[in-house]
């Protein structure tokens, strides 16, 4: 069972980390402002609905740490990883392939790419791809 206390600290620290407002938080995840004042302030357990719209739009939110204060917060870089690349074959980019030479030549040559860590595209339906400088 979740704790709505201790879990609104902790959803309360996913926006302290991202420093963002609880509104721009909301936005970010297609919820009302209104669901998320009622998560902070500990008045309504989150939906399975919430929380896996946390872990799709936040990648280093960890399930276990967010429902249950297990584990650590922000994950390990390399389980991000992990995760993206499980997450980006079942969420193939429309159009756009990164290993095409289009668009290598077109975007990636006119960006400086040597201070590009990576480019992550955000998606409406909650999936993201990321491409790293390597």
């Amino acid at each position: 069972m979740v704790n709505t206390s201790n879990f609104s600290k902790r959803l309360q620290k996913i926006i302290d980390f991202y420093g963002v407002t609880a509104t721009t938080f909301s936005e970010n995840l297609a919820f009302n402002r209104s669901t998320i004042s009622h998560l902070l302030s500990g008045r309504n357990k989150p939906s399975l609905e919430f929380v896996m719209k946390v872990l799709q739009t936040y990648p280093e939110v960890d399930l276990y740490w967010l429902l249950y204060g297990k584990g650590s917060f922000p994950i390990p870089l390399n389980k991000v990883n992990t995760q993206i690349k499980a997450t980006s074959k079942q969420n193939k980019l429309p159009g756009i392939d990164p290993e095409n030479s289009i668009f290598k030549n077109n975007v990636l040559k006119n960006l400086n790419t040597s201070a590009i860590e990576r480019i992550i595209l955000c998606y409406k339906d909650g999936t993201f791809k990321q491409y790293n400088n390597s």
